[in-house]
């Protein structure tokens, strides 16, 4: 019997490692990049996001607290310290002291107050009336709204409005604060009711109003429409820092605080000094 051949041994290869492609390592280098400028750019809302959240969760609600949105209001009013400021209520801010009213925060003065006159076709501020008086004694620019309701009459929000507030010289142009879409009409429909509206307080007090909405809102619904009128926007978001060059007001927080005032309160920056303020109220 013949003798079996020897094994041949047979050195196994280690395993290949896979080579990760260069353009893979530019694109995380670039991704780490872009992350860390966003970190960066938006440190301060990053901030103020983290510090609202941990107060939700773990404080009681306390009007009189400071919280982060008061440290964020004043950061911004100091970046915006060449313009003027100014605070809007309605009767949400229930019986307010105007005599402690002289500044926001003991720093920045008050320049201007807008104040809730009516919503929709029959409705009425229960607070406009006193506070109109109490603002002008204050010598405040004093500014009155309409809050529109899309699916009521336009024409009989506008005779509403009419009826209900007395603009004077030197009160701001009449202002239409337009915030949600109809449930009962199309979109088109809400904008010539919008029109309607804006005519007929156009032609009763001689100037062309002024348009309040969310940023959004307007930017979606309403800025391709209403091309000729000046606008008050809304935007609270802890991550912006200025007004966008096509806005004249902008309200940037609903949690302010005033003194003389209990609540919470709606603050806004005007893009302009008291010169460019006049082409916003009736001569």
């Amino acid at each position: 019997m013949a003798a079996p051949k020897p094994k041949k041994y047979v050195r196994k290869r280690a395993p290949k490692k896979k080579k990760v492609a260069v353009w893979k390592w530019h694109i995380l280098a670039y991704t780490m990049l872009i992350i860390a400028f966003l970190i960066f750019h938006y440190r301060d809302g990053i901030g103020y996001f983290v510090t609202d959240l941990y107060e939700r969760i773990f404080k009681k609600e306390d009007s009189k607290e400071v919280t982060v949105h008061d440290f964020r209001a004043m950061e911004i009013l100091d970046k915006h310290n060449d313009h003027l400021f100014g605070f809007d209520v309605s009767h949400y801010q229930y019986d307010i002291d105007w005599k402690e009213i002289d500044s926001l925060y003991g720093k920045f003065a008050v320049d201007y107050v807008f104040l809730r006159s009516t919503m929709g076709t029959d409705g009425v501020d229960a607070k406009f009336t006193y506070n109109w008086k109490k603002a002008k004694s204050r010598l405040l620019v004093r500014g009155a709204y309409h809050y529109y309701r899309p699916d009521e009459n336009s024409t009989q929000q506008a005779l509403n409005f009419i009826k209900n507030t007395p603009l004077e010289p030197g009160d701001f142009f009449p202002v239409l604060d337009i915030e949600e879409l109809p449930k009962e009409q199309s979109k088109e429909k809400m904008r010539e009711g919008l029109k309607n509206w804006l005519l007929i307080v156009e032609k009763h007090y001689g100037v062309k109003p002024i348009i309040y909405s969310g940023a959004n809102f307007y930017e979606h619904h309403l800025k391709e429409h209403f091309p000729e009128y000046k606008i008050w926007i809304a935007k609270y978001s802890l991550f912006s820092e200025k007004m966008n060059d096509d806005w004249h007001f902008w309200q940037f927080t609903d949690k302010g605080t005033v003194n003389g005032i209990e609540t919470k309160v709606d603050l806004n920056i005007f893009k302009g000094d008291r010169y460019d303020l006049k082409q916003f109220v009736i001569q």
